[in-house]
């Protein structure tokens, strides 16, 4: 049966989407663009294959699919902006064999303009066609959120945005068969400045928290506490939680060489979420001075190294930067991570815990640093001679909280 849709790039924003179109009964191909890593099980995998998503090797299947969804990575780049090679990578390969009337959406995360003025080109002079005219375009925030089973793709609004209103049409017709909700965005600037407005909006309200954390530490606060009260306010607030560091795939933007100004909030709450991870060792490093051990040499294992609970995705994990600074300060570092079989720092395997309480028990130091389901917090409290907890997931008075 020919495909309905082409998701081009399988990573954390395609094959969610893949996965929602096979489940409304779209025939569905998908085109990787690189070596990609996404959020689904392989259990979630077989269903999308037995319900006929269909990988393609084949360029030419980009071809003979009414719409095009445009779902690569866009990666923070060697000078700190988003790196759109394999956006590009992919509109090169579409374009070759674009049919008049596709319809063709990007969702990667991007700075405003992009769709138009980087993508567009890419696309009319590889395919001979131009957009609007011959061929929809439009612009559509991923809103994925990986892990997070309550969130189903029809029960989350999508935003569209075209280059023109027939554009927008066009798109908004094929996300109608996903969502029970379509929002249109007055055009594609407005869409993509959307997708910025949603990712900054997160990395902002997680650097406050994290302030927070530091302040309430330095006052012999319980940060847990204040945030259990703030967030009985029913109006005004919205509850974030503190932690190591931001992973993952959304990238703050700050418009840095985009704009006439750059976004000095979201540059500010960079340089905060940054610091977390050496926050994280300092704490460590005191701890075991309180209870007269010194950093170097000790036994400290890392429970949790991904960027998410639940999930085998290490982008932009700080568990990272964590291992790192505690081996610089001389510590024997080792992880255990239900989802990570093996893991490397500095090019160098660190060892991997096979028994948890056994390792937590020989540990000098025992950091959380993600809190998966499978954790038995209340046993582990009990086992670990001396917990650090930095997401406020143990026991209260069960662990040293961050």
């Amino acid at each position: 049966m020919p495909a309905d849709l082409a998701v081009i790039g399988l990573g954390p924003y395609g094959l969610p989407l893949a996965q929602a179109a096979v489940a409304a009964g779209i025939p569905t191909i998908g085109y990787a663009t690189g070596p990609e890593a996404g959020s689904l099980s392989p259990a979630e995998l077989r269903r999308m294959h037995a319900a006929g998503f269909r990988p393609a090797t084949d360029p030419a299947q980009l071809g003979r699919v009414r719409t095009a969804v445009i779902c690569a990575p866009t990666p923070r780049g060697a000078d700190g902006g988003v790196d759109l090679g394999q956006v590009e990578a992919a509109a090169r390969t579409l374009a070759e064999r674009l049919r008049p009337h596709t319809t063709v959406i990007l969702e990667s995360p991007v700075l405003p303009g992009t769709t138009e003025k980087f993508l567009r080109p890419l696309l009319e002079k590889g395919s001979g066609l131009r957009a609007g005219r011959d061929f929809h375009l439009a612009y559509s925030p991923s809103r994925v959120d990986p892990g997070n089973r309550d969130r189903t793709p029809a029960g989350t609004p999508k935003v569209i945005g075209g280059l023109t209103p027939a554009c927008t049409e066009s798109a908004a017709a094929f996300y109608g068969r996903l969502t029970d909700k379509v929002v249109r965005a007055r055009g594609l600037r407005e869409a993509e400045a959307v997708q910025v407005l949603e990712t900054n909006y997160r990395h902002v309200n997680i650097a406050l928290v994290n302030e927070m954390a530091v302040l309430c530490n330095e006052l012999g606060v319980d940060l847990w506490d204040v945030i259990r009260c703030a967030e009985t306010k029913p109006f005004g607030f919205q509850a974030f939680r503190p932690g190591p560091g931001v992973g993952g795939h959304g990238v703050p933007q700050d418009l840095t060489g985009h704009a006439s100004r750059t976004l000095r909030m979201v540059e500010l709450a960079q340089q905060v979420n940054n610091r977390m991870p050496r926050y994280v060792v300092q704490r460590a490093a005191t701890l075991l001075n309180e209870h007269g051990k010194s950093a170097r040499g000790a036994r400290v294992l890392l429970l949790g190294v991904t960027y998410k609970p639940d999930l085998a995705d290490l982008q932009g994990t700080p568990a990272q930067e964590i291992a790192v600074r505690l081996m610089e300060l001389g510590a024997a570092v080792s992880y255990h991570d239900p989802y990570v079989p093996a893991w490397s720092v500095l090019e160098r395997p660190v060892p991997r815990a096979d028994s948890l309480y056994e390792a937590a028990a020989d540990a000098d130091l025992t950091i959380l640093l993600q809190q998966h389901r499978t954790y038995d917090l209340q046993g582990l409290s009990v086992k670990a001679q001396l917990l650090l907890d930095t997401r406020g997931a143990t026991p209260t008075g069960a662990a040293h909280r961050l």
